[in-house]
């Protein structure tokens, strides 16, 4: 991309953009203000107003419990076989239920039990924490039959792909890893990975927490077997939202959820004091799922399913390489590195710059800048690309503000001490 440092080139690469006018289809109360976290939190689909509405008033309020067979008992399926068409899944392999945490915890013990004899689990250590901390209690409860082996990245940017390899091996029960790294946007080659992890005989559990709704992904052509991920960053789908998993079918009937609830009872009414599990999927549900939020998750998958994975992922790759070829001109002189890979075939939807005075440009950039990114300890200052509605003025706008911050030294009005949420 040829790249001007120019706020008229940035408006004409908006004004040529074909998916720019589901920007309006977003509540945006302040145009003055540059949403760069779509990748942590998604902005308010107006659609999603007006269903909040409907929700609230007519379905609970005048439906009351006849909602229950009215749509709400079948959404955990129904929204989930709309994710599935993202992320390349049969209908009845994805379903809705529970935060991503929860949802890890219960693929993850199942396929432990299931790979019996089996006592590693490998990852690396640029898997989401949170991720590890689940894995970590899973091992305690399964009595520490098995050991976590945490590969570690050598520059905190790319995957360790050959030695994540290297450690495949008769005793490897499950590879697990986020398809897109938290900091760096690194994007493992999910078929790859997957293939050398089935030919050590071991299943492999994907995070798609950054992947869904921003780069296109497929389940089925990779044979992937397990999968997780959230619904409140590209998605959309609101503050804490319920997570979704997907289990590829011939594996749905020989896992056994370890959460058994009454969600996932084969007769649920019928009040049985042993647990049977249903078939299919709904076997992985346990509680009554939160209807409203649950619900809100639709119209912004509907959203993006209308716009196409394939066209926005287009626009993002354009972005993020407009973003990065700015960086190159203006900030890497101000002592900005790039910490997220150059080559588009392996970037996710956002970027990471490095900087010593991360955290309190970060604080300058929200205080005084009117821009709203986030940050990643110890020095990642991500700037999410959300296709549906960052525009180039925004990225081009963001970049000089962050030259701003540093030749005028507004950072050193701030602490360094983190806020609770960065």
């Amino acid at each position: 991309m040829t790249v001007s440092n120019d706020i008229a080139y940035a408006e004409e690469l908006d004004a040529q953009d074909s998916c720019a006018h589901f920007r309006g289809r977003f509540l945006i109360e302040d145009e003055d203000l540059i949403y760069m976290d779509g990748n942590s939190l998604g902005r308010l689909p107006y659609e999603s107003l007006s269903l909040s509405n409907d929700l609230v008033r007519q379905q609970w309020g005048s439906r009351l419990i006849r909602s229950w067979n009215e749509g709400w008992f079948t959404a955990p399926e129904r929204i989930g076989a709309k994710i599935a068409s993202l992320i390349g899944a049969q209908p009845d392999e994805v379903i809705v239920a529970d935060s991503t945490s929860v949802n890890l915890f219960k693929l993850a013990v199942a396929a432990l039990r299931f790979q019996a004899g089996r006592t590693q689990i490998l990852t690396d250590d640029l898997n989401f924490p949170s991720d590890l901390y689940i894995l970590q209690g899973a091992i305690d409860m399964l009595d520490k039959q098995h050991q976590l082996r945490v590969i570690p990245s050598a520059d905190g940017i790319y995957g360790p792909v050959e030695e994540l390899r290297a450690r495949l091996n008769e005793q490897t029960a499950l590879l697990t890893l986020s398809h897109t790294v938290f900091k760096s946007g690194y994007m493992y080659d999910m078929a790859a990975l997957t293939e050398a992890a089935h030919t050590a005989g071991a299943l492999v559990l994907w995070d798609l927490s950054h992947s869904v709704g921003s780069v296109p992904v497929d389940l089925n052509a990779a044979n992937a077997d397990l999968a997780i991920g959230c619904t409140y960053k590209y998605l959309n789908g609101g503050p804490g939202a319920p997570a979704f998993l997907y289990i590829r079918r011939d594996l749905q009937e020989r896992l056994i959820n370890p959460l058994t609830g009454w969600m996932g009872q084969q007769n649920l009414f019928g009040f049985d004091l042993k647990y049977e599990p249903a078939t299919g999927l709904r076997r992985f549900l346990t509680g009554t799922p939160p209807v409203v939020s649950l619900s809100l998750i639709e119209p912004g998958v509907d959203l993006l399913r209308e716009a196409g994975i394939e066209q926005l992922r287009a626009k993002s790759l354009r972005q993020s390489s407009y973003l990065i070829d700015l960086w190159k001109a203006e900030l890497e002189p101000l002592g900005f590195t790039l910490k997220s890979p150059r080559e588009q075939e392996c970037r996710g939807s956002h970027v990471s710059l490095g900087h010593a005075e991360g955290l309190r440009i970060d604080l300058a950039l929200i205080n005084d800048m009117r821009v709203l990114p986030d940050f990643r300890a110890p020095d990642n200052i991500r700037l999410g690309i959300t296709p549906l509605y960052t525009t180039y003025r925004d990225i081009h706008q963001t970049v000089q503000r962050l030259k701003q911050i540093v030749v005028e030294r507004i950072y050193e009005r701030y602490p360094t001490e983190a806020p609770i949420v960065t």
